[in-house]
């Protein structure tokens, strides 16, 4: 332990503690923006500087350790000073029309700006030219980019994609995409783990809303809204709700209150999603040579894409499963336009998804089995979260509605598809009823949960047969499973990949909170409504039964093969 005086405060902290931690451990506040603890501690802001008695130079307080005797001031009228240039220096590159930006409220320059008082700054402005591609997913803004360096080092440390880097010189230094390449010619899997962890909105997803209010203005068209297992975790985060208030049902009143026609659960087809996968699964036991194993889950899109960018050899080992936006939208447009008895085309399909991979997703050509798009446009939880704020519906004064049917009614086992290790367990739960005809005990699986490390392994046997099975989520950790796949150091028969860490849970698409990672919280909500649920195994959901019975026929029959399954190898990329 080390003796510091921090505000004329004595305090003990381990060895080792920097000066940040130590003053956050206390309750004693340091402005701070381009700090993320054990990803960026590099200091590049300098907003978090403070004084040190017998040290004439300011030292950033983020990077450097506390030490035995330390006396630090937070607010001497130095410090002060320099906090301000600082930041003032950051405005004059900094596209400041706060109002215009999709971050406005939620943002940390705009923040610290405010708490220092900055009304005015004596600094020139100087913002750079740039060029992007606004149809990609993804969008980056050069002139709000304040060169913390926190989208390089989460793509480099997290993701292990290296996406981003410095490009240019002295004063033009900026962040774009390494080697000189565009975003659509870069390695780019738009998991959104840069907008999640960028300070400012110098990095945000498409915005899409626009598409969605002129649809459900065109009152020829039915329009139709899908909610993601995830979105429930957090979609009221941003809104100011707890838990309690921000559930399932209550957004099904909130969407109604604005105009959508129905509103369904895509739990529905993480149910629908599991007899197809499942079954797949159970077929590849029977009958695949082992070369033909793992099987690997394909409900990811931003996994998807890593594969065929990085390991193409493994393509053909994914799932031709859907995911179940896009099994949601291809029923949709089938089975529940024949019940609606209208044409698929007057059906617009919105679904909400923590994801901003899910955009690209929808637009691959591939993937449309109805004949038609199968899913029109794909709003992530941050746009869902602006699109009810425009229609200033009053949300905890709704009363909790139900979710429309058949479509609306989805079994615990899809819940958790949120929640990484969550489609594994759902899969396995199925797997093991369609090989012995009985219900496993829904917790048997859990093996696959809460795990450290590079990935997780376990071992299961259903009717003598001895299953290993892996669960890794963050494309690093995605990489080196795929790494010891490929050189043969393990061998597993059904492998979950989820890009993001902690999965749809900690996705691109979620509310962002500066600094800190939500991901664990939601996924164990997830968990608590698997456990709370009537139904928990997708092949006991009565309106799957349904769909089969009366459309579908069969898991992998000639129906369920056309609108259901996809062939990874043939998206294209962008």
């Amino acid at each position: 332990m080390v003796n510091v005086t921090i505000n004329d405060k004595a305090i003990q902290v381990p060895e080792g503690t920097t000066i940040l931690e130590a003053a956050q451990m206390n309750h004693i506040a340091i402005p701070h923006l381009c700090f993320l603890k054990g990803l960026n501690e590099i200091g590049a802001c300098r907003v978090c500087a403070v004084e040190v008695e017998g040290l004439e130079k300011l030292v950033p307080a983020c990077n450097n350790a506390a030490e035995e005797g330390m006396v630090i001031r937070t607010n001497t009228p130095k410090v002060r000073q320099a906090r301000r240039v600082n930041v003032e220096l950051l405005l004059s590159q900094h596209n400041a029309r706060c109002a215009e930006c999709t971050r406005s409220g939620n943002c940390a320059l705009q923040t610290i700006a405010n708490d220092l008082g900055i009304l005015t700054s004596p600094y020139h402005e100087d913002q750079p030219d740039f060029k992007w591609d606004t149809s990609f997913p993804l969008i980056r803004d050069a002139q709000k980019c304040i060169k913390c360096m926190r989208c390089v080092q989460v793509c480099d440390k997290i993701q292990d994609m290296h996406v981003w880097d410095l490009s240019k010189t002295g004063s033009r230094t900026t962040v774009d995409c390494s080697g000189n390449k565009t975003i659509t010619e870069a390695s780019c899997s738009i998991c959104g783990q840069c907008i999640t962890h960028c300070p400012v909105g110098a990095l945000y997803e498409r915005d899409d809303t626009k598409e969605v209010l002129h649809a459900l203005a065109d009152r020829d068209k039915i329009v139709v809204a899908s909610l993601a297992p995830a979105v429930r975790s957090s979609w009221g985060e941003a809104l100011g709700l707890t838990h309690e208030e921000a559930s399932a049902n209550r957004l099904v009143a909130a969407l109604r209150a604005i105009g959508f026609d129905y509103v369904f659960d895509t739990d529905f087809s993480a149910d629908l999603t599991i007899m197809e996968e499942g079954s797949e699964f159970v077929q590849m036991l029977k009958d695949a040579p082992a070369e033909r194993f793992p099987l690997f889950t394909s409900c990811c899109p931003g996994w998807v894409r890593f594969a065929k960018m990085e390991y193409p050899d493994l393509v053909p080992l994914l799932s031709s499963a859907k995911s179940p936006q896009q099994m949601f939208g291809a029923i949709l447009k089938s089975w529940y336009a024949k019940i609606l008895n209208v044409e698929p085309g007057r059906i617009y399909n919105v679904s909400f998804m923590p994801c901003t991979a899910k955009k690209y997703e929808c637009g691959v050509s591939v993937m449309n089995g109805s004949g038609v798009r199968d899913v029109d446009v794909v709003l992530t939880v941050r746009e869902l979260d602006r699109l009810l704020r425009s229609e200033s519906i009053d949300l905890r004064s709704l009363e909790e509605e139900e979710f429309d049917l058949p479509l609306g009614l989805g079994s615990g086992a899809g819940v958790i598809f949120g929640t990484t290790g969550g489609v594994m367990e759902a899969a396995l739960r199925s797997a093991y009823f369609l090989v012995t005809g009985k219900n496993p005990d829904p917790d048997a699986f859990q093996g696959v949960r809460n795990y450290k490390g590079s990935w997780q392994e376990a071992r299961f046997d259903i009717a003598g047969r001895s299953l290993n099975v892996a669960v890794a989520h963050g494309l690093k950790n995605v990489r080196q499973l795929c790494e010891a796949i490929r050189n043969r150091e393990v061998r597993y028969d059904f492998v979950e990949m989820m890009a993001c860490p902690t999965g749809c849970a900690g996705g691109g698409g979620q509310p962002i909170h500066d600094g800190i990672e939500m991901g664990e919280e939601r996924g164990r909500l997830l968990l608590n409504l698997d456990q709370k649920a009537p139904i928990r195994f997708s092949h006991e959901n009565p309106s799957i039964v349904q769909c089969y019975d009366d459309y579908l026929g069969k898991p992998l029959g000639e129906r369920s093969h056309h609108l259901l399954h996809t062939d990874q190898a043939r998206w294209e990329l962008w």
